[in-house]
């Protein structure tokens, strides 16, 4: 009797035994079998001669799924090291690394296959190197043909890019197929039209969740198959197969957006360091702000350094940074009068302007002046966003909308008014004190219609636009030589967050901004509004000193017991009845404490956002010195937790989590 194992997407960690009596099944490949009353596509993870499964209970497999190629060795084992750390079933990791077509049993008929492609990729190398970027390319492609961990840390404007470019062009002239990971989908237009002006006989794909599902599996079976050379992609992309990946590259490895937070979480970051390992291929984790741990690994001697210590062309020079004492200089709708000055010089000279604040929608709340109510989310513990132009509120947690009322819900009142700035806010504000200027706003919300990003970056590259308003969309990748002049609003709210990565990332984002002006020949200015500009963290994005900065940072961290120098994770409880989550919580504390004197389990916390779709949520951290001692912690925790089958508690664990 064959029998095969199946991996199906459920939260199980064990496979489903089923008989192949009519075919021989190849280990990877998709098949369709029945489960319970419907049925599902799942991955065969092995074959055996016999079941432990009673006989009368084994079900035959509906079909092999044959428009797909099998899935090859090397990513069935990424899927188990995947799903062993991250605490995940195996069928929870394959179907994350399966885009959605290829998982429905009745589908539309999938693309063809596209050959492999055997020429030259026709690589333009249109810009001249500077010493840094030779050296920089050198100390990779010395690496080739073996697991070559290389750190790319380079000032903003330095040509990271360029970089990568030239190390793909050479892996593609080795046969081999080349990755690039960025962390928001907003960066890949413009990355894309680049990668494929410098590679115009190359095929390039993208893969990211705003594809529609026919191109998500279009560009998954172009690079199974080996046609696509250059894939260029969110985190996501990290667990496709490919036939001969050659080149990882994770440009802005510092970003937080790399880890998923829903369902399997998982480090795109981490990941590619584990699989680049695996294959024995060099890897490039590029930065200008390099995540402390990254940068910890080349303390450590585990990481190549690699530097890239000024703007490329040499004509370019880093912007100088200047606080604004918002204590002196009191903003009006969240503007200083310096800042507005500055913005009037810059349309004077026809330079282009950027005005960053990381909160979109009108104002972070509505306020009632007579009785004090504020727009709360009836589901959340948060407060409903005020969104004037589409005339309702909404919290940007759960989703919810509801009209703006004409009258305080509370107290009848008319005096009702947006309290605070977002990015539309501001956007009127600008247009109030700028009316010759043409602004333009993204975010978000902005983005919502297909092509509205490119459009828009379009339109800047051009010259159509005087102003960018908007969050962190704007803060990475993106090169625009008339744009001199930086504004930075509400910033400070971070240095005081009870989050141990709080100023790790306003560092990171501050100078990934203020990076945006003067990369051409006109010199940059970043205004900076605060009521602490002699604060030590805005003393070193002023200096552009990083290594400062990272040294008095893992100084915290160590002193602290933080990661690098610990190993965290985080059980995540939540409950639709009041307290439920915490007391689930109290007793896997007890559980824990007694599985292992070696790892602290701490007593639940309220997480920062407390209550979210109705569900109250808390939450508890462990420490461990080691991923040797904390790995098989968790996995006797997550049995032990399993076999208590609490199931009006929903619950989770984090894994080396980006938020505590």
């Amino acid at each position: 009797m064959k029998i095969v194992r199946v991996a199906l997407d459920i939260p199980v960690d064990e496979p489903f035994d089923f008989r192949a009596p009519d075919v021989d099944v190849t280990v990877g490949s998709l098949v369709v079998v029945p489960f319970g009353k419907t049925s599902k596509v799942g991955v065969v993870v092995a074959r055996s001669a016999r079941s432990d499964v009673p006989a009368e209970r084994l079900r035959d497999i509906e079909r092999v799924v044959d428009d797909v190629p099998p899935l090859g060795s090397e990513e069935l084992a990424l899927a188990r090291f995947c799903a062993t750390y991250y605490q995940r079933g195996l069928g929870e990791v394959l179907a994350a690394a399966l885009p959605p077509r290829l998982r429905q049993v009745r589908r539309r008929t999938l693309p063809g296959p596209i050959d492999p492609f055997t020429g030259d990729a026709g690589f333009e190398a249109l810009n001249a190197l500077t010493a840094d970027q030779r050296a920089a390319i050198s100390q990779v492609a010395a690496g080739f043909g073996s697991f070559h961990p290389v750190l790319l840390q380079g000032v903003t404007g330095s040509g990271k890019t360029e970089v990568y470019l030239h190390l793909i062009a050479e892996t593609l002239r080795r046969g081999a197929q080349a990755l690039l990971l960025v962390p928001e989908i907003g960066l890949t237009p413009q990355l894309e039209d680049l990668v494929r002006r410098r590679f115009p006989a190359a095929l390039v794909i993208t893969a990211h969740s705003h594809l529609n599902q026919g191109e998500r599996a279009a560009s998954w079976l172009a690079t199974q198959s080996g046609a696509a050379q250059v894939t260029l992609g969110t985190r996501l992309a990290i667990l496709m197969q490919f036939a001969r990946l050659g080149l990882v590259v994770v440009d802005e490895e510092h970003d937080a957006s790399y880890k998923q937070q829903e369902g399997v979480r998982y480090s795109a970051r981490d990941v590619a360091v584990r699989r680049a390992q695996k294959l024995g291929v060099p890897i490039i984790l590029g930065s200008a702000t390099p995540s402390l741990e990254s940068y910890d690994n080349v303390l450590r001697g585990r990481y190549t350094h690699a530097v890239l210590t000024s703007r490329a062309p040499a004509s370019a020079t880093l912007p100088s940074v200047r606080m604004i004492d918002s204590r002196a200089d009191r903003p009006v709708e969240g503007l200083t009068h310096g800042l507005i000055a500055a913005l009037r010089q810059r349309l004077e000279r026809q330079e282009q302007s950027l005005v960053f604040i990381n909160r979109r929608g009108f104002a972070p709340v509505l306020h009632c002046r007579a009785c004090r109510w504020h727009s709360t989310c009836t589901r959340c513990s948060a407060n409903l966003v005020v969104h004037l132009r589409l005339h309702h509120l909404r919290c940007h947690h759960c989703g919810h909308r509801e009209s703006i009322p004409e009258r305080c819900p509370e107290c009848g009142g008319s005096d009702m008014a947006p309290v605070g700035q977002g990015t539309q806010r501001v956007e009127e504000a600008l247009r109030e004190a700028l009316p010759a200027a043409v602004i333009a706003r993204v975010d978000r919300d902005a983005a919502l219609r297909r092509g509205a990003l490119r459009e828009t970056f379009r339109k800047v590259r051009e010259g159509e636009i005087d102003v960018l308003v908007g969050t962190q969309i704007l803060a990475k990748g993106h090169d625009y030589p008339r744009l001199t002049l930086v504004g930075v609003l509400d910033a400070d709210g971070a240095l005081f967050s009870a989050d141990f990565r709080s100023s790790e990332r306003l560092f990171a984002l501050l100078t990934q901004v203020a990076g945006r002006a003067g990369r051409a020949a006109r010199p940059g200015e970043v205004l900076i509004q605060t009521e602490f500009p002699t604060h030590p963290l805005y003393a070193a994005v002023a200096r552009h000193d990083y290594a400062r900065f990272a040294a008095d940072a893992l100084d915290e961290r160590r002193i602290a017991e933080f990661p690098p120098f610990t190993h965290l994770a985080v059980l995540r409880a939540e409950s639709k009845k009041e307290g439920e989550a915490s007391i689930f919580l109290r007793q896997a504390a007890r559980i824990g404490r007694r599985l292992s004197s070696r790892i602290e389990v701490f007593d639940p916390v309220a997480p920062p956002l407390a209550r979210k779709a109705g569900f109250e949520r808390s939450q508890l951290l462990v420490r461990a010195r080691s991923r040797a001692a904390l790995q098989p912690f968790l996995a006797q925790w997550k049995a032990e937790l399993l076999a208590g089958r609490n199931r009006r508690v929903r619950w989770s664990l984090d894994v080396d989590p980006q938020e505590v």
